[in-house]
Formats: C-alpha cells, structure tokens, sequence
C-alpha cells in the first residue's frame, strides 16, 4: 500500500530540491539537540508554521521509529485510525510503515484499528515527514489519525498502549502530537488562551490539557493527540517538557486580527 503525497505543491513546495532549500532555512544543524520521548510539532502550511517545526526537529536527537498522531480534519470511522503497512511517499523520498510496532499497538487497544481511509486526504501528519527526512533521512514510521470524538478515557488508553509498545519493542522511537494552537482569532487572544494550554502541556498535565481546551473553548485542533502523547510520555518516565518556540501566521500575513497559533514542545 502506497500512500501518495496529499498536499504536496499546496502545504509546501512540491518540488525535491525548492523543498529542500525551504527547510533548510527553518532547521537549525547546529542547535542543542537532547533525546525527547515526544514532542508537539504545527501542521499549517511551512511558510507559516515551518519555522516552528523546524525549530523542534532542530532541538530533538531523531531516532530510526516515529509514531505520529494527527487530528482527522475530515472525519473517519474508527476512533483511532493506523496504517499498518505499505509506504508513504513525499517529495524528498519514501517512509516505510513499521509493521512490527503497528502490530503491538493493534494487539494492546481495541480502539486502534486499521484505517487507510481515514488518512488518504489527511495534511497533519503528512507535513512533519518532510522535515524529519531532511535531517534523518531513514526511519520508519507508525501513523495515527484520532478522531475529535476521542475523550479523555479512550486518550488514556491510548497513550498507555503507545508507552507499552515502545517500551516493548527495544527500540528508541520518538511520538510526535501534531497540532496548531488558536485559529482564527486576534493575535492577544490567541496568545492569552494558548498559553492556557501550554503552561499544562509544560506540567506535563493531560488531563489538565484536555480540561482547559474544552473550557476555555480554545481552538487547538491537536489537543487529544497532544493529550495521549503528554500521557505515553509520562509512563515512559518523562520528567519535563519545554517550550521551543511560539509564534503565529500574523508574523508572516502581517494579519494580527485572524492569526493561528504555533507552539513547538518536547517531553524529556
């Protein structure tokens, strides 16, 4: 099974060499790099939110195995939807689908289910591969779509599925949560209630995430991913989580009265 580029030529250039050139100029080689067991990386188009990916791919060691779970901004069947097999291809090159640790996954919750469907038009998880063969040309990858009916229980099951499978598979694999913050909204609201969500996400509190997004009504459209990743991470003995960088789309549309969000975080 093959999974073809959805939204090269639209989230970012669909040409090899002007999309390496791109990221090249959102990545820094030469950061401080530390092992992170997650992060939370945007998924917008590169020229706004790229500089922030780039920022968090930049300041993580990146391992040979990659869970990443995305958002259905579509709709799907199942609550959480994998690929198990097959490859995905973008511009830079093909990413196999690790097999063996889908399989783990698979047997340890009911919830997860084999879904191809639910991430053929899919952008958010699509738009981090790009960066991470840049700086890590051969890994696999294990992709999740969650579905925005996910609550907090099926989260949990989840995210203790994730920790069990890595810690299992004797291997160093790194979750990525993909998600953008506030949409659509001024530049000072958008900062006042992301960093609602981010002061949790920086206490390494779940539940405290998923509260305060329902509460406060915050647009963050990866907050259930972002919730069962804080939580993998957590039974995976992380011990802190730090904010790389912040930003919004004002700072490249010079619209600060219709901004989305950006954070980039790591879980160590």
């Amino acid at each position: 099974m093959v999974r073809l580029p959805a939204v090269a030529g639209y989230f970012y250039p669909r040409k090899p060499q002007e999309l390496r050139s791109m990221i090249q100029g959102m990545v820094d080689t030469r950061a401080q790099k530390e092992k992170a067991l997650a992060v939370v990386s945007p998924h917008a188009g590169f020229v706004y939110s790229g500089a922030v990916a780039g920022a968090v791919y930049s300041a993580v060691v990146l391992p040979k195995v990659f869970i990443i779970l995305g958002p259905s901004h579509r709709g799907q069947r199942s609550i959480f939807g994998l690929m198990n097999e097959g490859i995905w291809k973008t511009p830079l090159g093909e990413v196999p689908l690790d097999s063996e640790l889908a399989a783990s996954l698979l047997r340890r919750s009911s919830l997860i289910r084999v879904d191809a469907e639910a991430h053929e038009e899919e952008h958010s998880l699509e738009v981090q591969l790009p960066f991470i063969q840049f700086l890590n040309p051969e890994f696999s990858l294990v992709p999740i779509c969650v579905s925005p009916m996910a609550d907090y229980a099926a989260l949990e099951e989840l995210g203790k599925s994730l920790a069990a499978s890595v810690r299992d598979c004797g291997r160093e694999v790194l979750i990525v949560a993909s998600t953008d913050m506030s949409h659509y909204v001024s530049q000072e609201q958008a900062r006042r209630k992301d960093f609602l969500a981010i002061e949790r996400m920086l206490a390494l509190d779940a539940r405290g995430l998923f509260e305060i997004v329902r509460e406060e009504d915050i647009s963050m459209c990866g907050f259930q991913p972002a919730t069962a990743s804080i939580l993998a991470a957590k039974e995976l003995g992380a011990r802190r989580a730090d904010l790389i960088r912040y930003s919004n789309s004002g700072e490249v549309s010079g619209d600060f009265d219709q901004v989305v969000g950006y954070a980039g975080l790591r879980f160590v």
